[in-house]
């Protein structure tokens, strides 16, 4: 049996993946819409997205199914979603299904009436389960109309009912100070991270943290920093061979990991490990960044100079096979000697740590022989090069290409700062240009976004509120990056697009423009999930931006959008990490730096500059060049004092005298900017 290949077109590589299926999906818009109407059944939408493992499993169990698949064809009109092209899509419905089932997750299977209104809402179902429930749900359309309707509405209406929260609550010290100890109460003392199995990597809880660090001196703060940054890098959840992370570890040891590697995840991850180098000069914060940045270098750029969404978590419907070793698979390649030590040092047993006598490689301690593991490393990095791959997902979503260029900006100027590898903070910064040029050239239409491209081909789906917070505050770090003036202009532009066309009365943020396409709800999550929330993207970038333009009205729409979720931080700190971030942005200033130079002058040779890239100080902006530079507003009327470079340090507006020694500027901006790493 062979479905109607309607997905061949698309631009998602998860729509395609499901192209061949018997089932006759649809893409999501108004022609299934009208399909449904027309032929009085209602909707089956599936959302997943390509690097999903049960995803595939359903796929392979249900949708390349012919039994399945006559009774979908036959009952519904299937619409397939993929859920990183379309947020917004995914937002409603998750919503309705953790609503109804108390619980949510991909792949997600929700039951829509012909406008849209969920009436059922699930996530994995086995295959005999899901041709029950189809036979159900086909019985209740026929014959329990008026009550599947009825419960349709009533599900829209209490979604209509979800707006952004009407109470608001400034971020203030105090407010910020409970949700660090908060945090503090709820690390795993152990392991490391929050909660049990299955754990996720706590990127934005971790960025914040060490930002309340930076401001109070918090040694609780830095241990939870430290303690899971460590559990997590030597862990089988971190590549040990290539660098980057997986999603997420199924145990609470961080010692399984589910195998497909997100793009934002290392991004944020990325940005985490290069502050707690900064920060402490722990090497190995240093090598875990360093591995990271060169993971993004490497392994996830796509042809066209973006950075691609996922690697997926199989090879050839096998989770993990490219990444697990037994003993003897170690000994083949290295050799008995080597082979048995390497199997000591990463912990692989003849037990195995994971499916059939497998082991997921960690590194629990550091190896006594550097030179020894550097070598056996890239051996068996070459041995794992020649076996299957796992598949990629290519497609450049804007906001996710935004927080790897913030991060790699700031892992560059890090590394330049103390002295690291210089290479790798070229590269770094060359990559992060490319990926910048791309969103600009390709996803920017004057001062609107679109979501996603593939291949150097813009997708329909419009920017979500993520996707102008992440690319704004990308923008602003390629200003500080280059002194060019034109990053500076794209960043104002979105900011200002988001506050015309994403603002909610209270002050919050829809997570959808006012001229997007209608959905049964109009979606506004403040909390963190897997990525920042939209609105706490937003009062990054708004922040960045207002630091480095001067501009007062960012400052407070910033301000009063994080007191939205005020009310939230206090009860769950562990999803608004990232409000907690930006709020400890606001009470440090954030600072604002601008060193004035000759024009020949090379920026990372400057001590001065290096002092300040050093600066922990939440949130600092940093603007490099000649005095009066165009389109750089720091340094307008900054000249340089008797010749000299010269460093000006204001804090929320307000200046400080200039500085033209080393010491004087590391009392301004941190002891630890001079002190060295």
């Amino acid at each position: 049996m062979t479905g109607v290949n309607r997905l061949s077109g698309a631009m998602s590589p998860y729509l395609l993946q499901h192209a061949e299926n018997p089932v006759d999906w649809w893409e999501w818009g108004t022609d299934a819409f009208a399909e449904a109407r027309r032929r009085d059944v209602p909707l089956l939408i599936s959302v997943g997205y390509a690097a999903c493992h049960w995803c595939h499993v359903m796929a392979h169990e249900s949708f390349s199914d012919d039994e399945v698949a006559r009774l979908v064809n036959a009952q519904t009109v299937p619409v397939k979603v993929d859920r990183e092209e379309r947020p917004d899509v995914d937002a409603v419905y998750m919503t309705a299904t953790q609503a109804m089932t108390g619980q949510g997750g991909w792949p997600m299977t929700v039951f829509a009436t012909p406008d849209g209104e969920p009436f059922f809402c699930g996530t994995y179902f086995p295959k005999p389960n899901f041709l029950r429930l189809l036979a159900a749900v086909s019985k209740a359309w026929r014959e329990q109309r008026d009550a599947v309707l009825s419960q349709g509405r009533a599900l829209t209406e209490a979604l209509a009912g979800i707006k952004p929260a009407g109470t608001s609550a400034s971020l203030e010290a105090d407010l910020l100070d409970a949700a660090a100890e908060q945090l503090g109460r709820e690390h795993d003392a152990k392991h490391g991270g929050f909660g049990g199995a299955p754990k996720f990597p706590p990127s934005m809880c971790l960025e914040f943290l060490l930002r309340h660090h930076a401001r109070t001196g918090s040694d609780r703060s830095l241990e939870v920093v430290r303690h899971t940054c460590e559990r997590m890098a030597r862990g089988g959840m971190c590549d040990q061979l290539v660098g980057g992370f997986a999603r997420y570890s199924v145990d609470a040891r961080w010692v399984v990991p589910h195998f497909e590697k997100m793009l934002y995840d290392n991004a944020l991850l990325l940005r985490v490990y290069t502050h707690l180098w900064r920060a402490t000069g722990d090497p190995l914060a240093r090598r875990v960044a360093t591995d990271t940045a060169s993971f993004l270098v490497n392994e996830m750029t796509t042809p066209e100079g973006g950075f691609a969404s996922a690697l997926d978590a199989d090879t050839d419907g096998v989770e993990g096979a490219t990444y697990v070793w037994t003993p003897a698979q170690l000994r083949e390649v290295l050799g008995p000697d080597d082979g048995a030590w390497a199997a000591d040092l990463l912990n692989v047993t003849e037990a195995g740590t994971f499916e059939h006598g497998t082991s997921v490689l960690q590194l629990l301690a550091d190896p006594d022989d550097a030179d020894r593991w550097d070598r056996l490393r890239a051996t068996l990095k070459g041995a794992r090069d020649r076996r299957p791959q796992p598949a990629r997902d290519g497609k450049v979503v804007a906001a996710w290409n935004g927080l790897a260029i913030t991060a790699l900006l700031e892992f560059s100027r890090v590394a330049d700062a103390c002295g690291s590898d210089q290479g790798a903070a070229r590269t770094a910064t060359g990559q992060a240009r490319q990926a910048a040029e791309l969103l600009a050239r390709l996803h920017l239409d004057g001062d609107r976004l679109r979501r996603v491209s593939l291949g150097g081909r813009v997708g329909e789906p419009a920017g979500v509120l993520e996707d102008y917070g992440c690319v704004a505050e990308a923008f602003c770090a390629m200003h500080q990056a280059t002194g060019e003036g034109a990053w500076l202009e794209r960043a104002g532009a979105l900011a200002d697009a988001a506050l015309e066309r994403f603002a909610a009365p209270d002050g919050g943020f829809f997570d959808t423009a006012d001229d997007a396409e209608r959905l049964v709800s109009r979606p506004a999550d403040p909390t963190d999930n897997a990525t920042p929330s939209g609105l706490t993207a937003l009062a990054m970038g708004l922040i960045s931006y207002s630091a480095l333009a001067g501009s007062t009205r960012h400052r407070e729409a910033a301000e009063q959008a994080l007191a939205t979720v005020g009310p939230l931080v206090g009860r769950h700190a562990r999803f608004t990490g990232w409000a907690c971030a930006a709020g400890e942005a606001l009470l440090a200033g954030p600072l604002e730096i601008a060193i004035a130079l000759p024009r020949e002058d090379g920026w990372t040779q400057t001590p001065m500059v290096r002092a300040a890239w050093r600066s922990s100080s939440p949130g600092a902006v940093v603007v490099v060049g000649e005095p009066d530079r165009a389109g750089a507003p720091l340094l307008a009327d900054r000249p340089m004092v008797e010749g000299k470079p010269t460093a000006y340090v204001c804090r929320g507006f307000v200046c400080d005298r200039p500085v033209t020694e080393l010491a004087d500027l590391g009392r301004l901006v941190g002891a630890e900017a001079v002190s060295g790493i």
